[in-house]
């Protein structure tokens, strides 16, 4: 987070996931158990895929829909369908002894029709709005430009350097 002058350390652990279909709840709920683990000032961050012909699919379970069907099975269920429009919505929740807030980040784009080479996660189908690949061919450097995380990531930075910096 150079350009907001946030120092950021990773930290890593096991955390409880509650079941929701909210993913505000679920990262306001990691970050409580993040802090109970940690004891200090922290974000962290979750993520879906919301697939608009699928009711929002996987949405909160993007990440066990991708460890069990994979972005095939995705591609399966869209098969027959005629719209593809979906939104990457990432959440990153804060948390500290007095305030535990959440800023999202989203971009639309489609589904494409293949599995392409390039990126993690469902960045091999999704493209984004107002590009003709996805996040795995654009490569690195251009999907943090424009990503649902950056935004979010961003939202956060913002409000912490306006209304909270130097007060913990």
């Amino acid at each position: 987070m150079r350009t907001y002058n946030i120092e950021i350390e990773f930290v890593k652990f096991e955390s409880i996931v509650i079941q929701s279909s909210s993913l505000d709840e679920i990262a306001k709920q990691k970050a409580r158990d993040a802090y109970r683990k940690i004891g200090r000032p922290l974000i962290v961050e979750d993520t879906g895929l919301f697939i608009d012909s699928l009711r929002g699919f996987p949405g909160p379970y993007s990440s066990y829909v991708l460890g069990t069907i994979g972005n095939q099975g995705i591609l399966d269920l869209l098969l027959n369908r005629t719209s593809r429009v979906a939104l990457f919505r990432s959440i990153v929740a804060y948390m500290d002894e007095d305030c535990n807030m959440v800023f999202s980040g989203n971009t639309r784009g489609t589904i494409g029709d293949r599995i392409t080479k390039g990126g993690w996660g469902y960045d091999p189908i999704f493209i984004p709005e107002d590009s003709s690949v996805t996040y795995g061919q654009m490569g690195i450097t251009n999907k943090i430009a424009i990503s649902h995380r950056t935004k979010a990531l961003n939202n956060f930075a913002k409000w912490y350097c306006e209304n909270y910096l130097g007060l913990h």
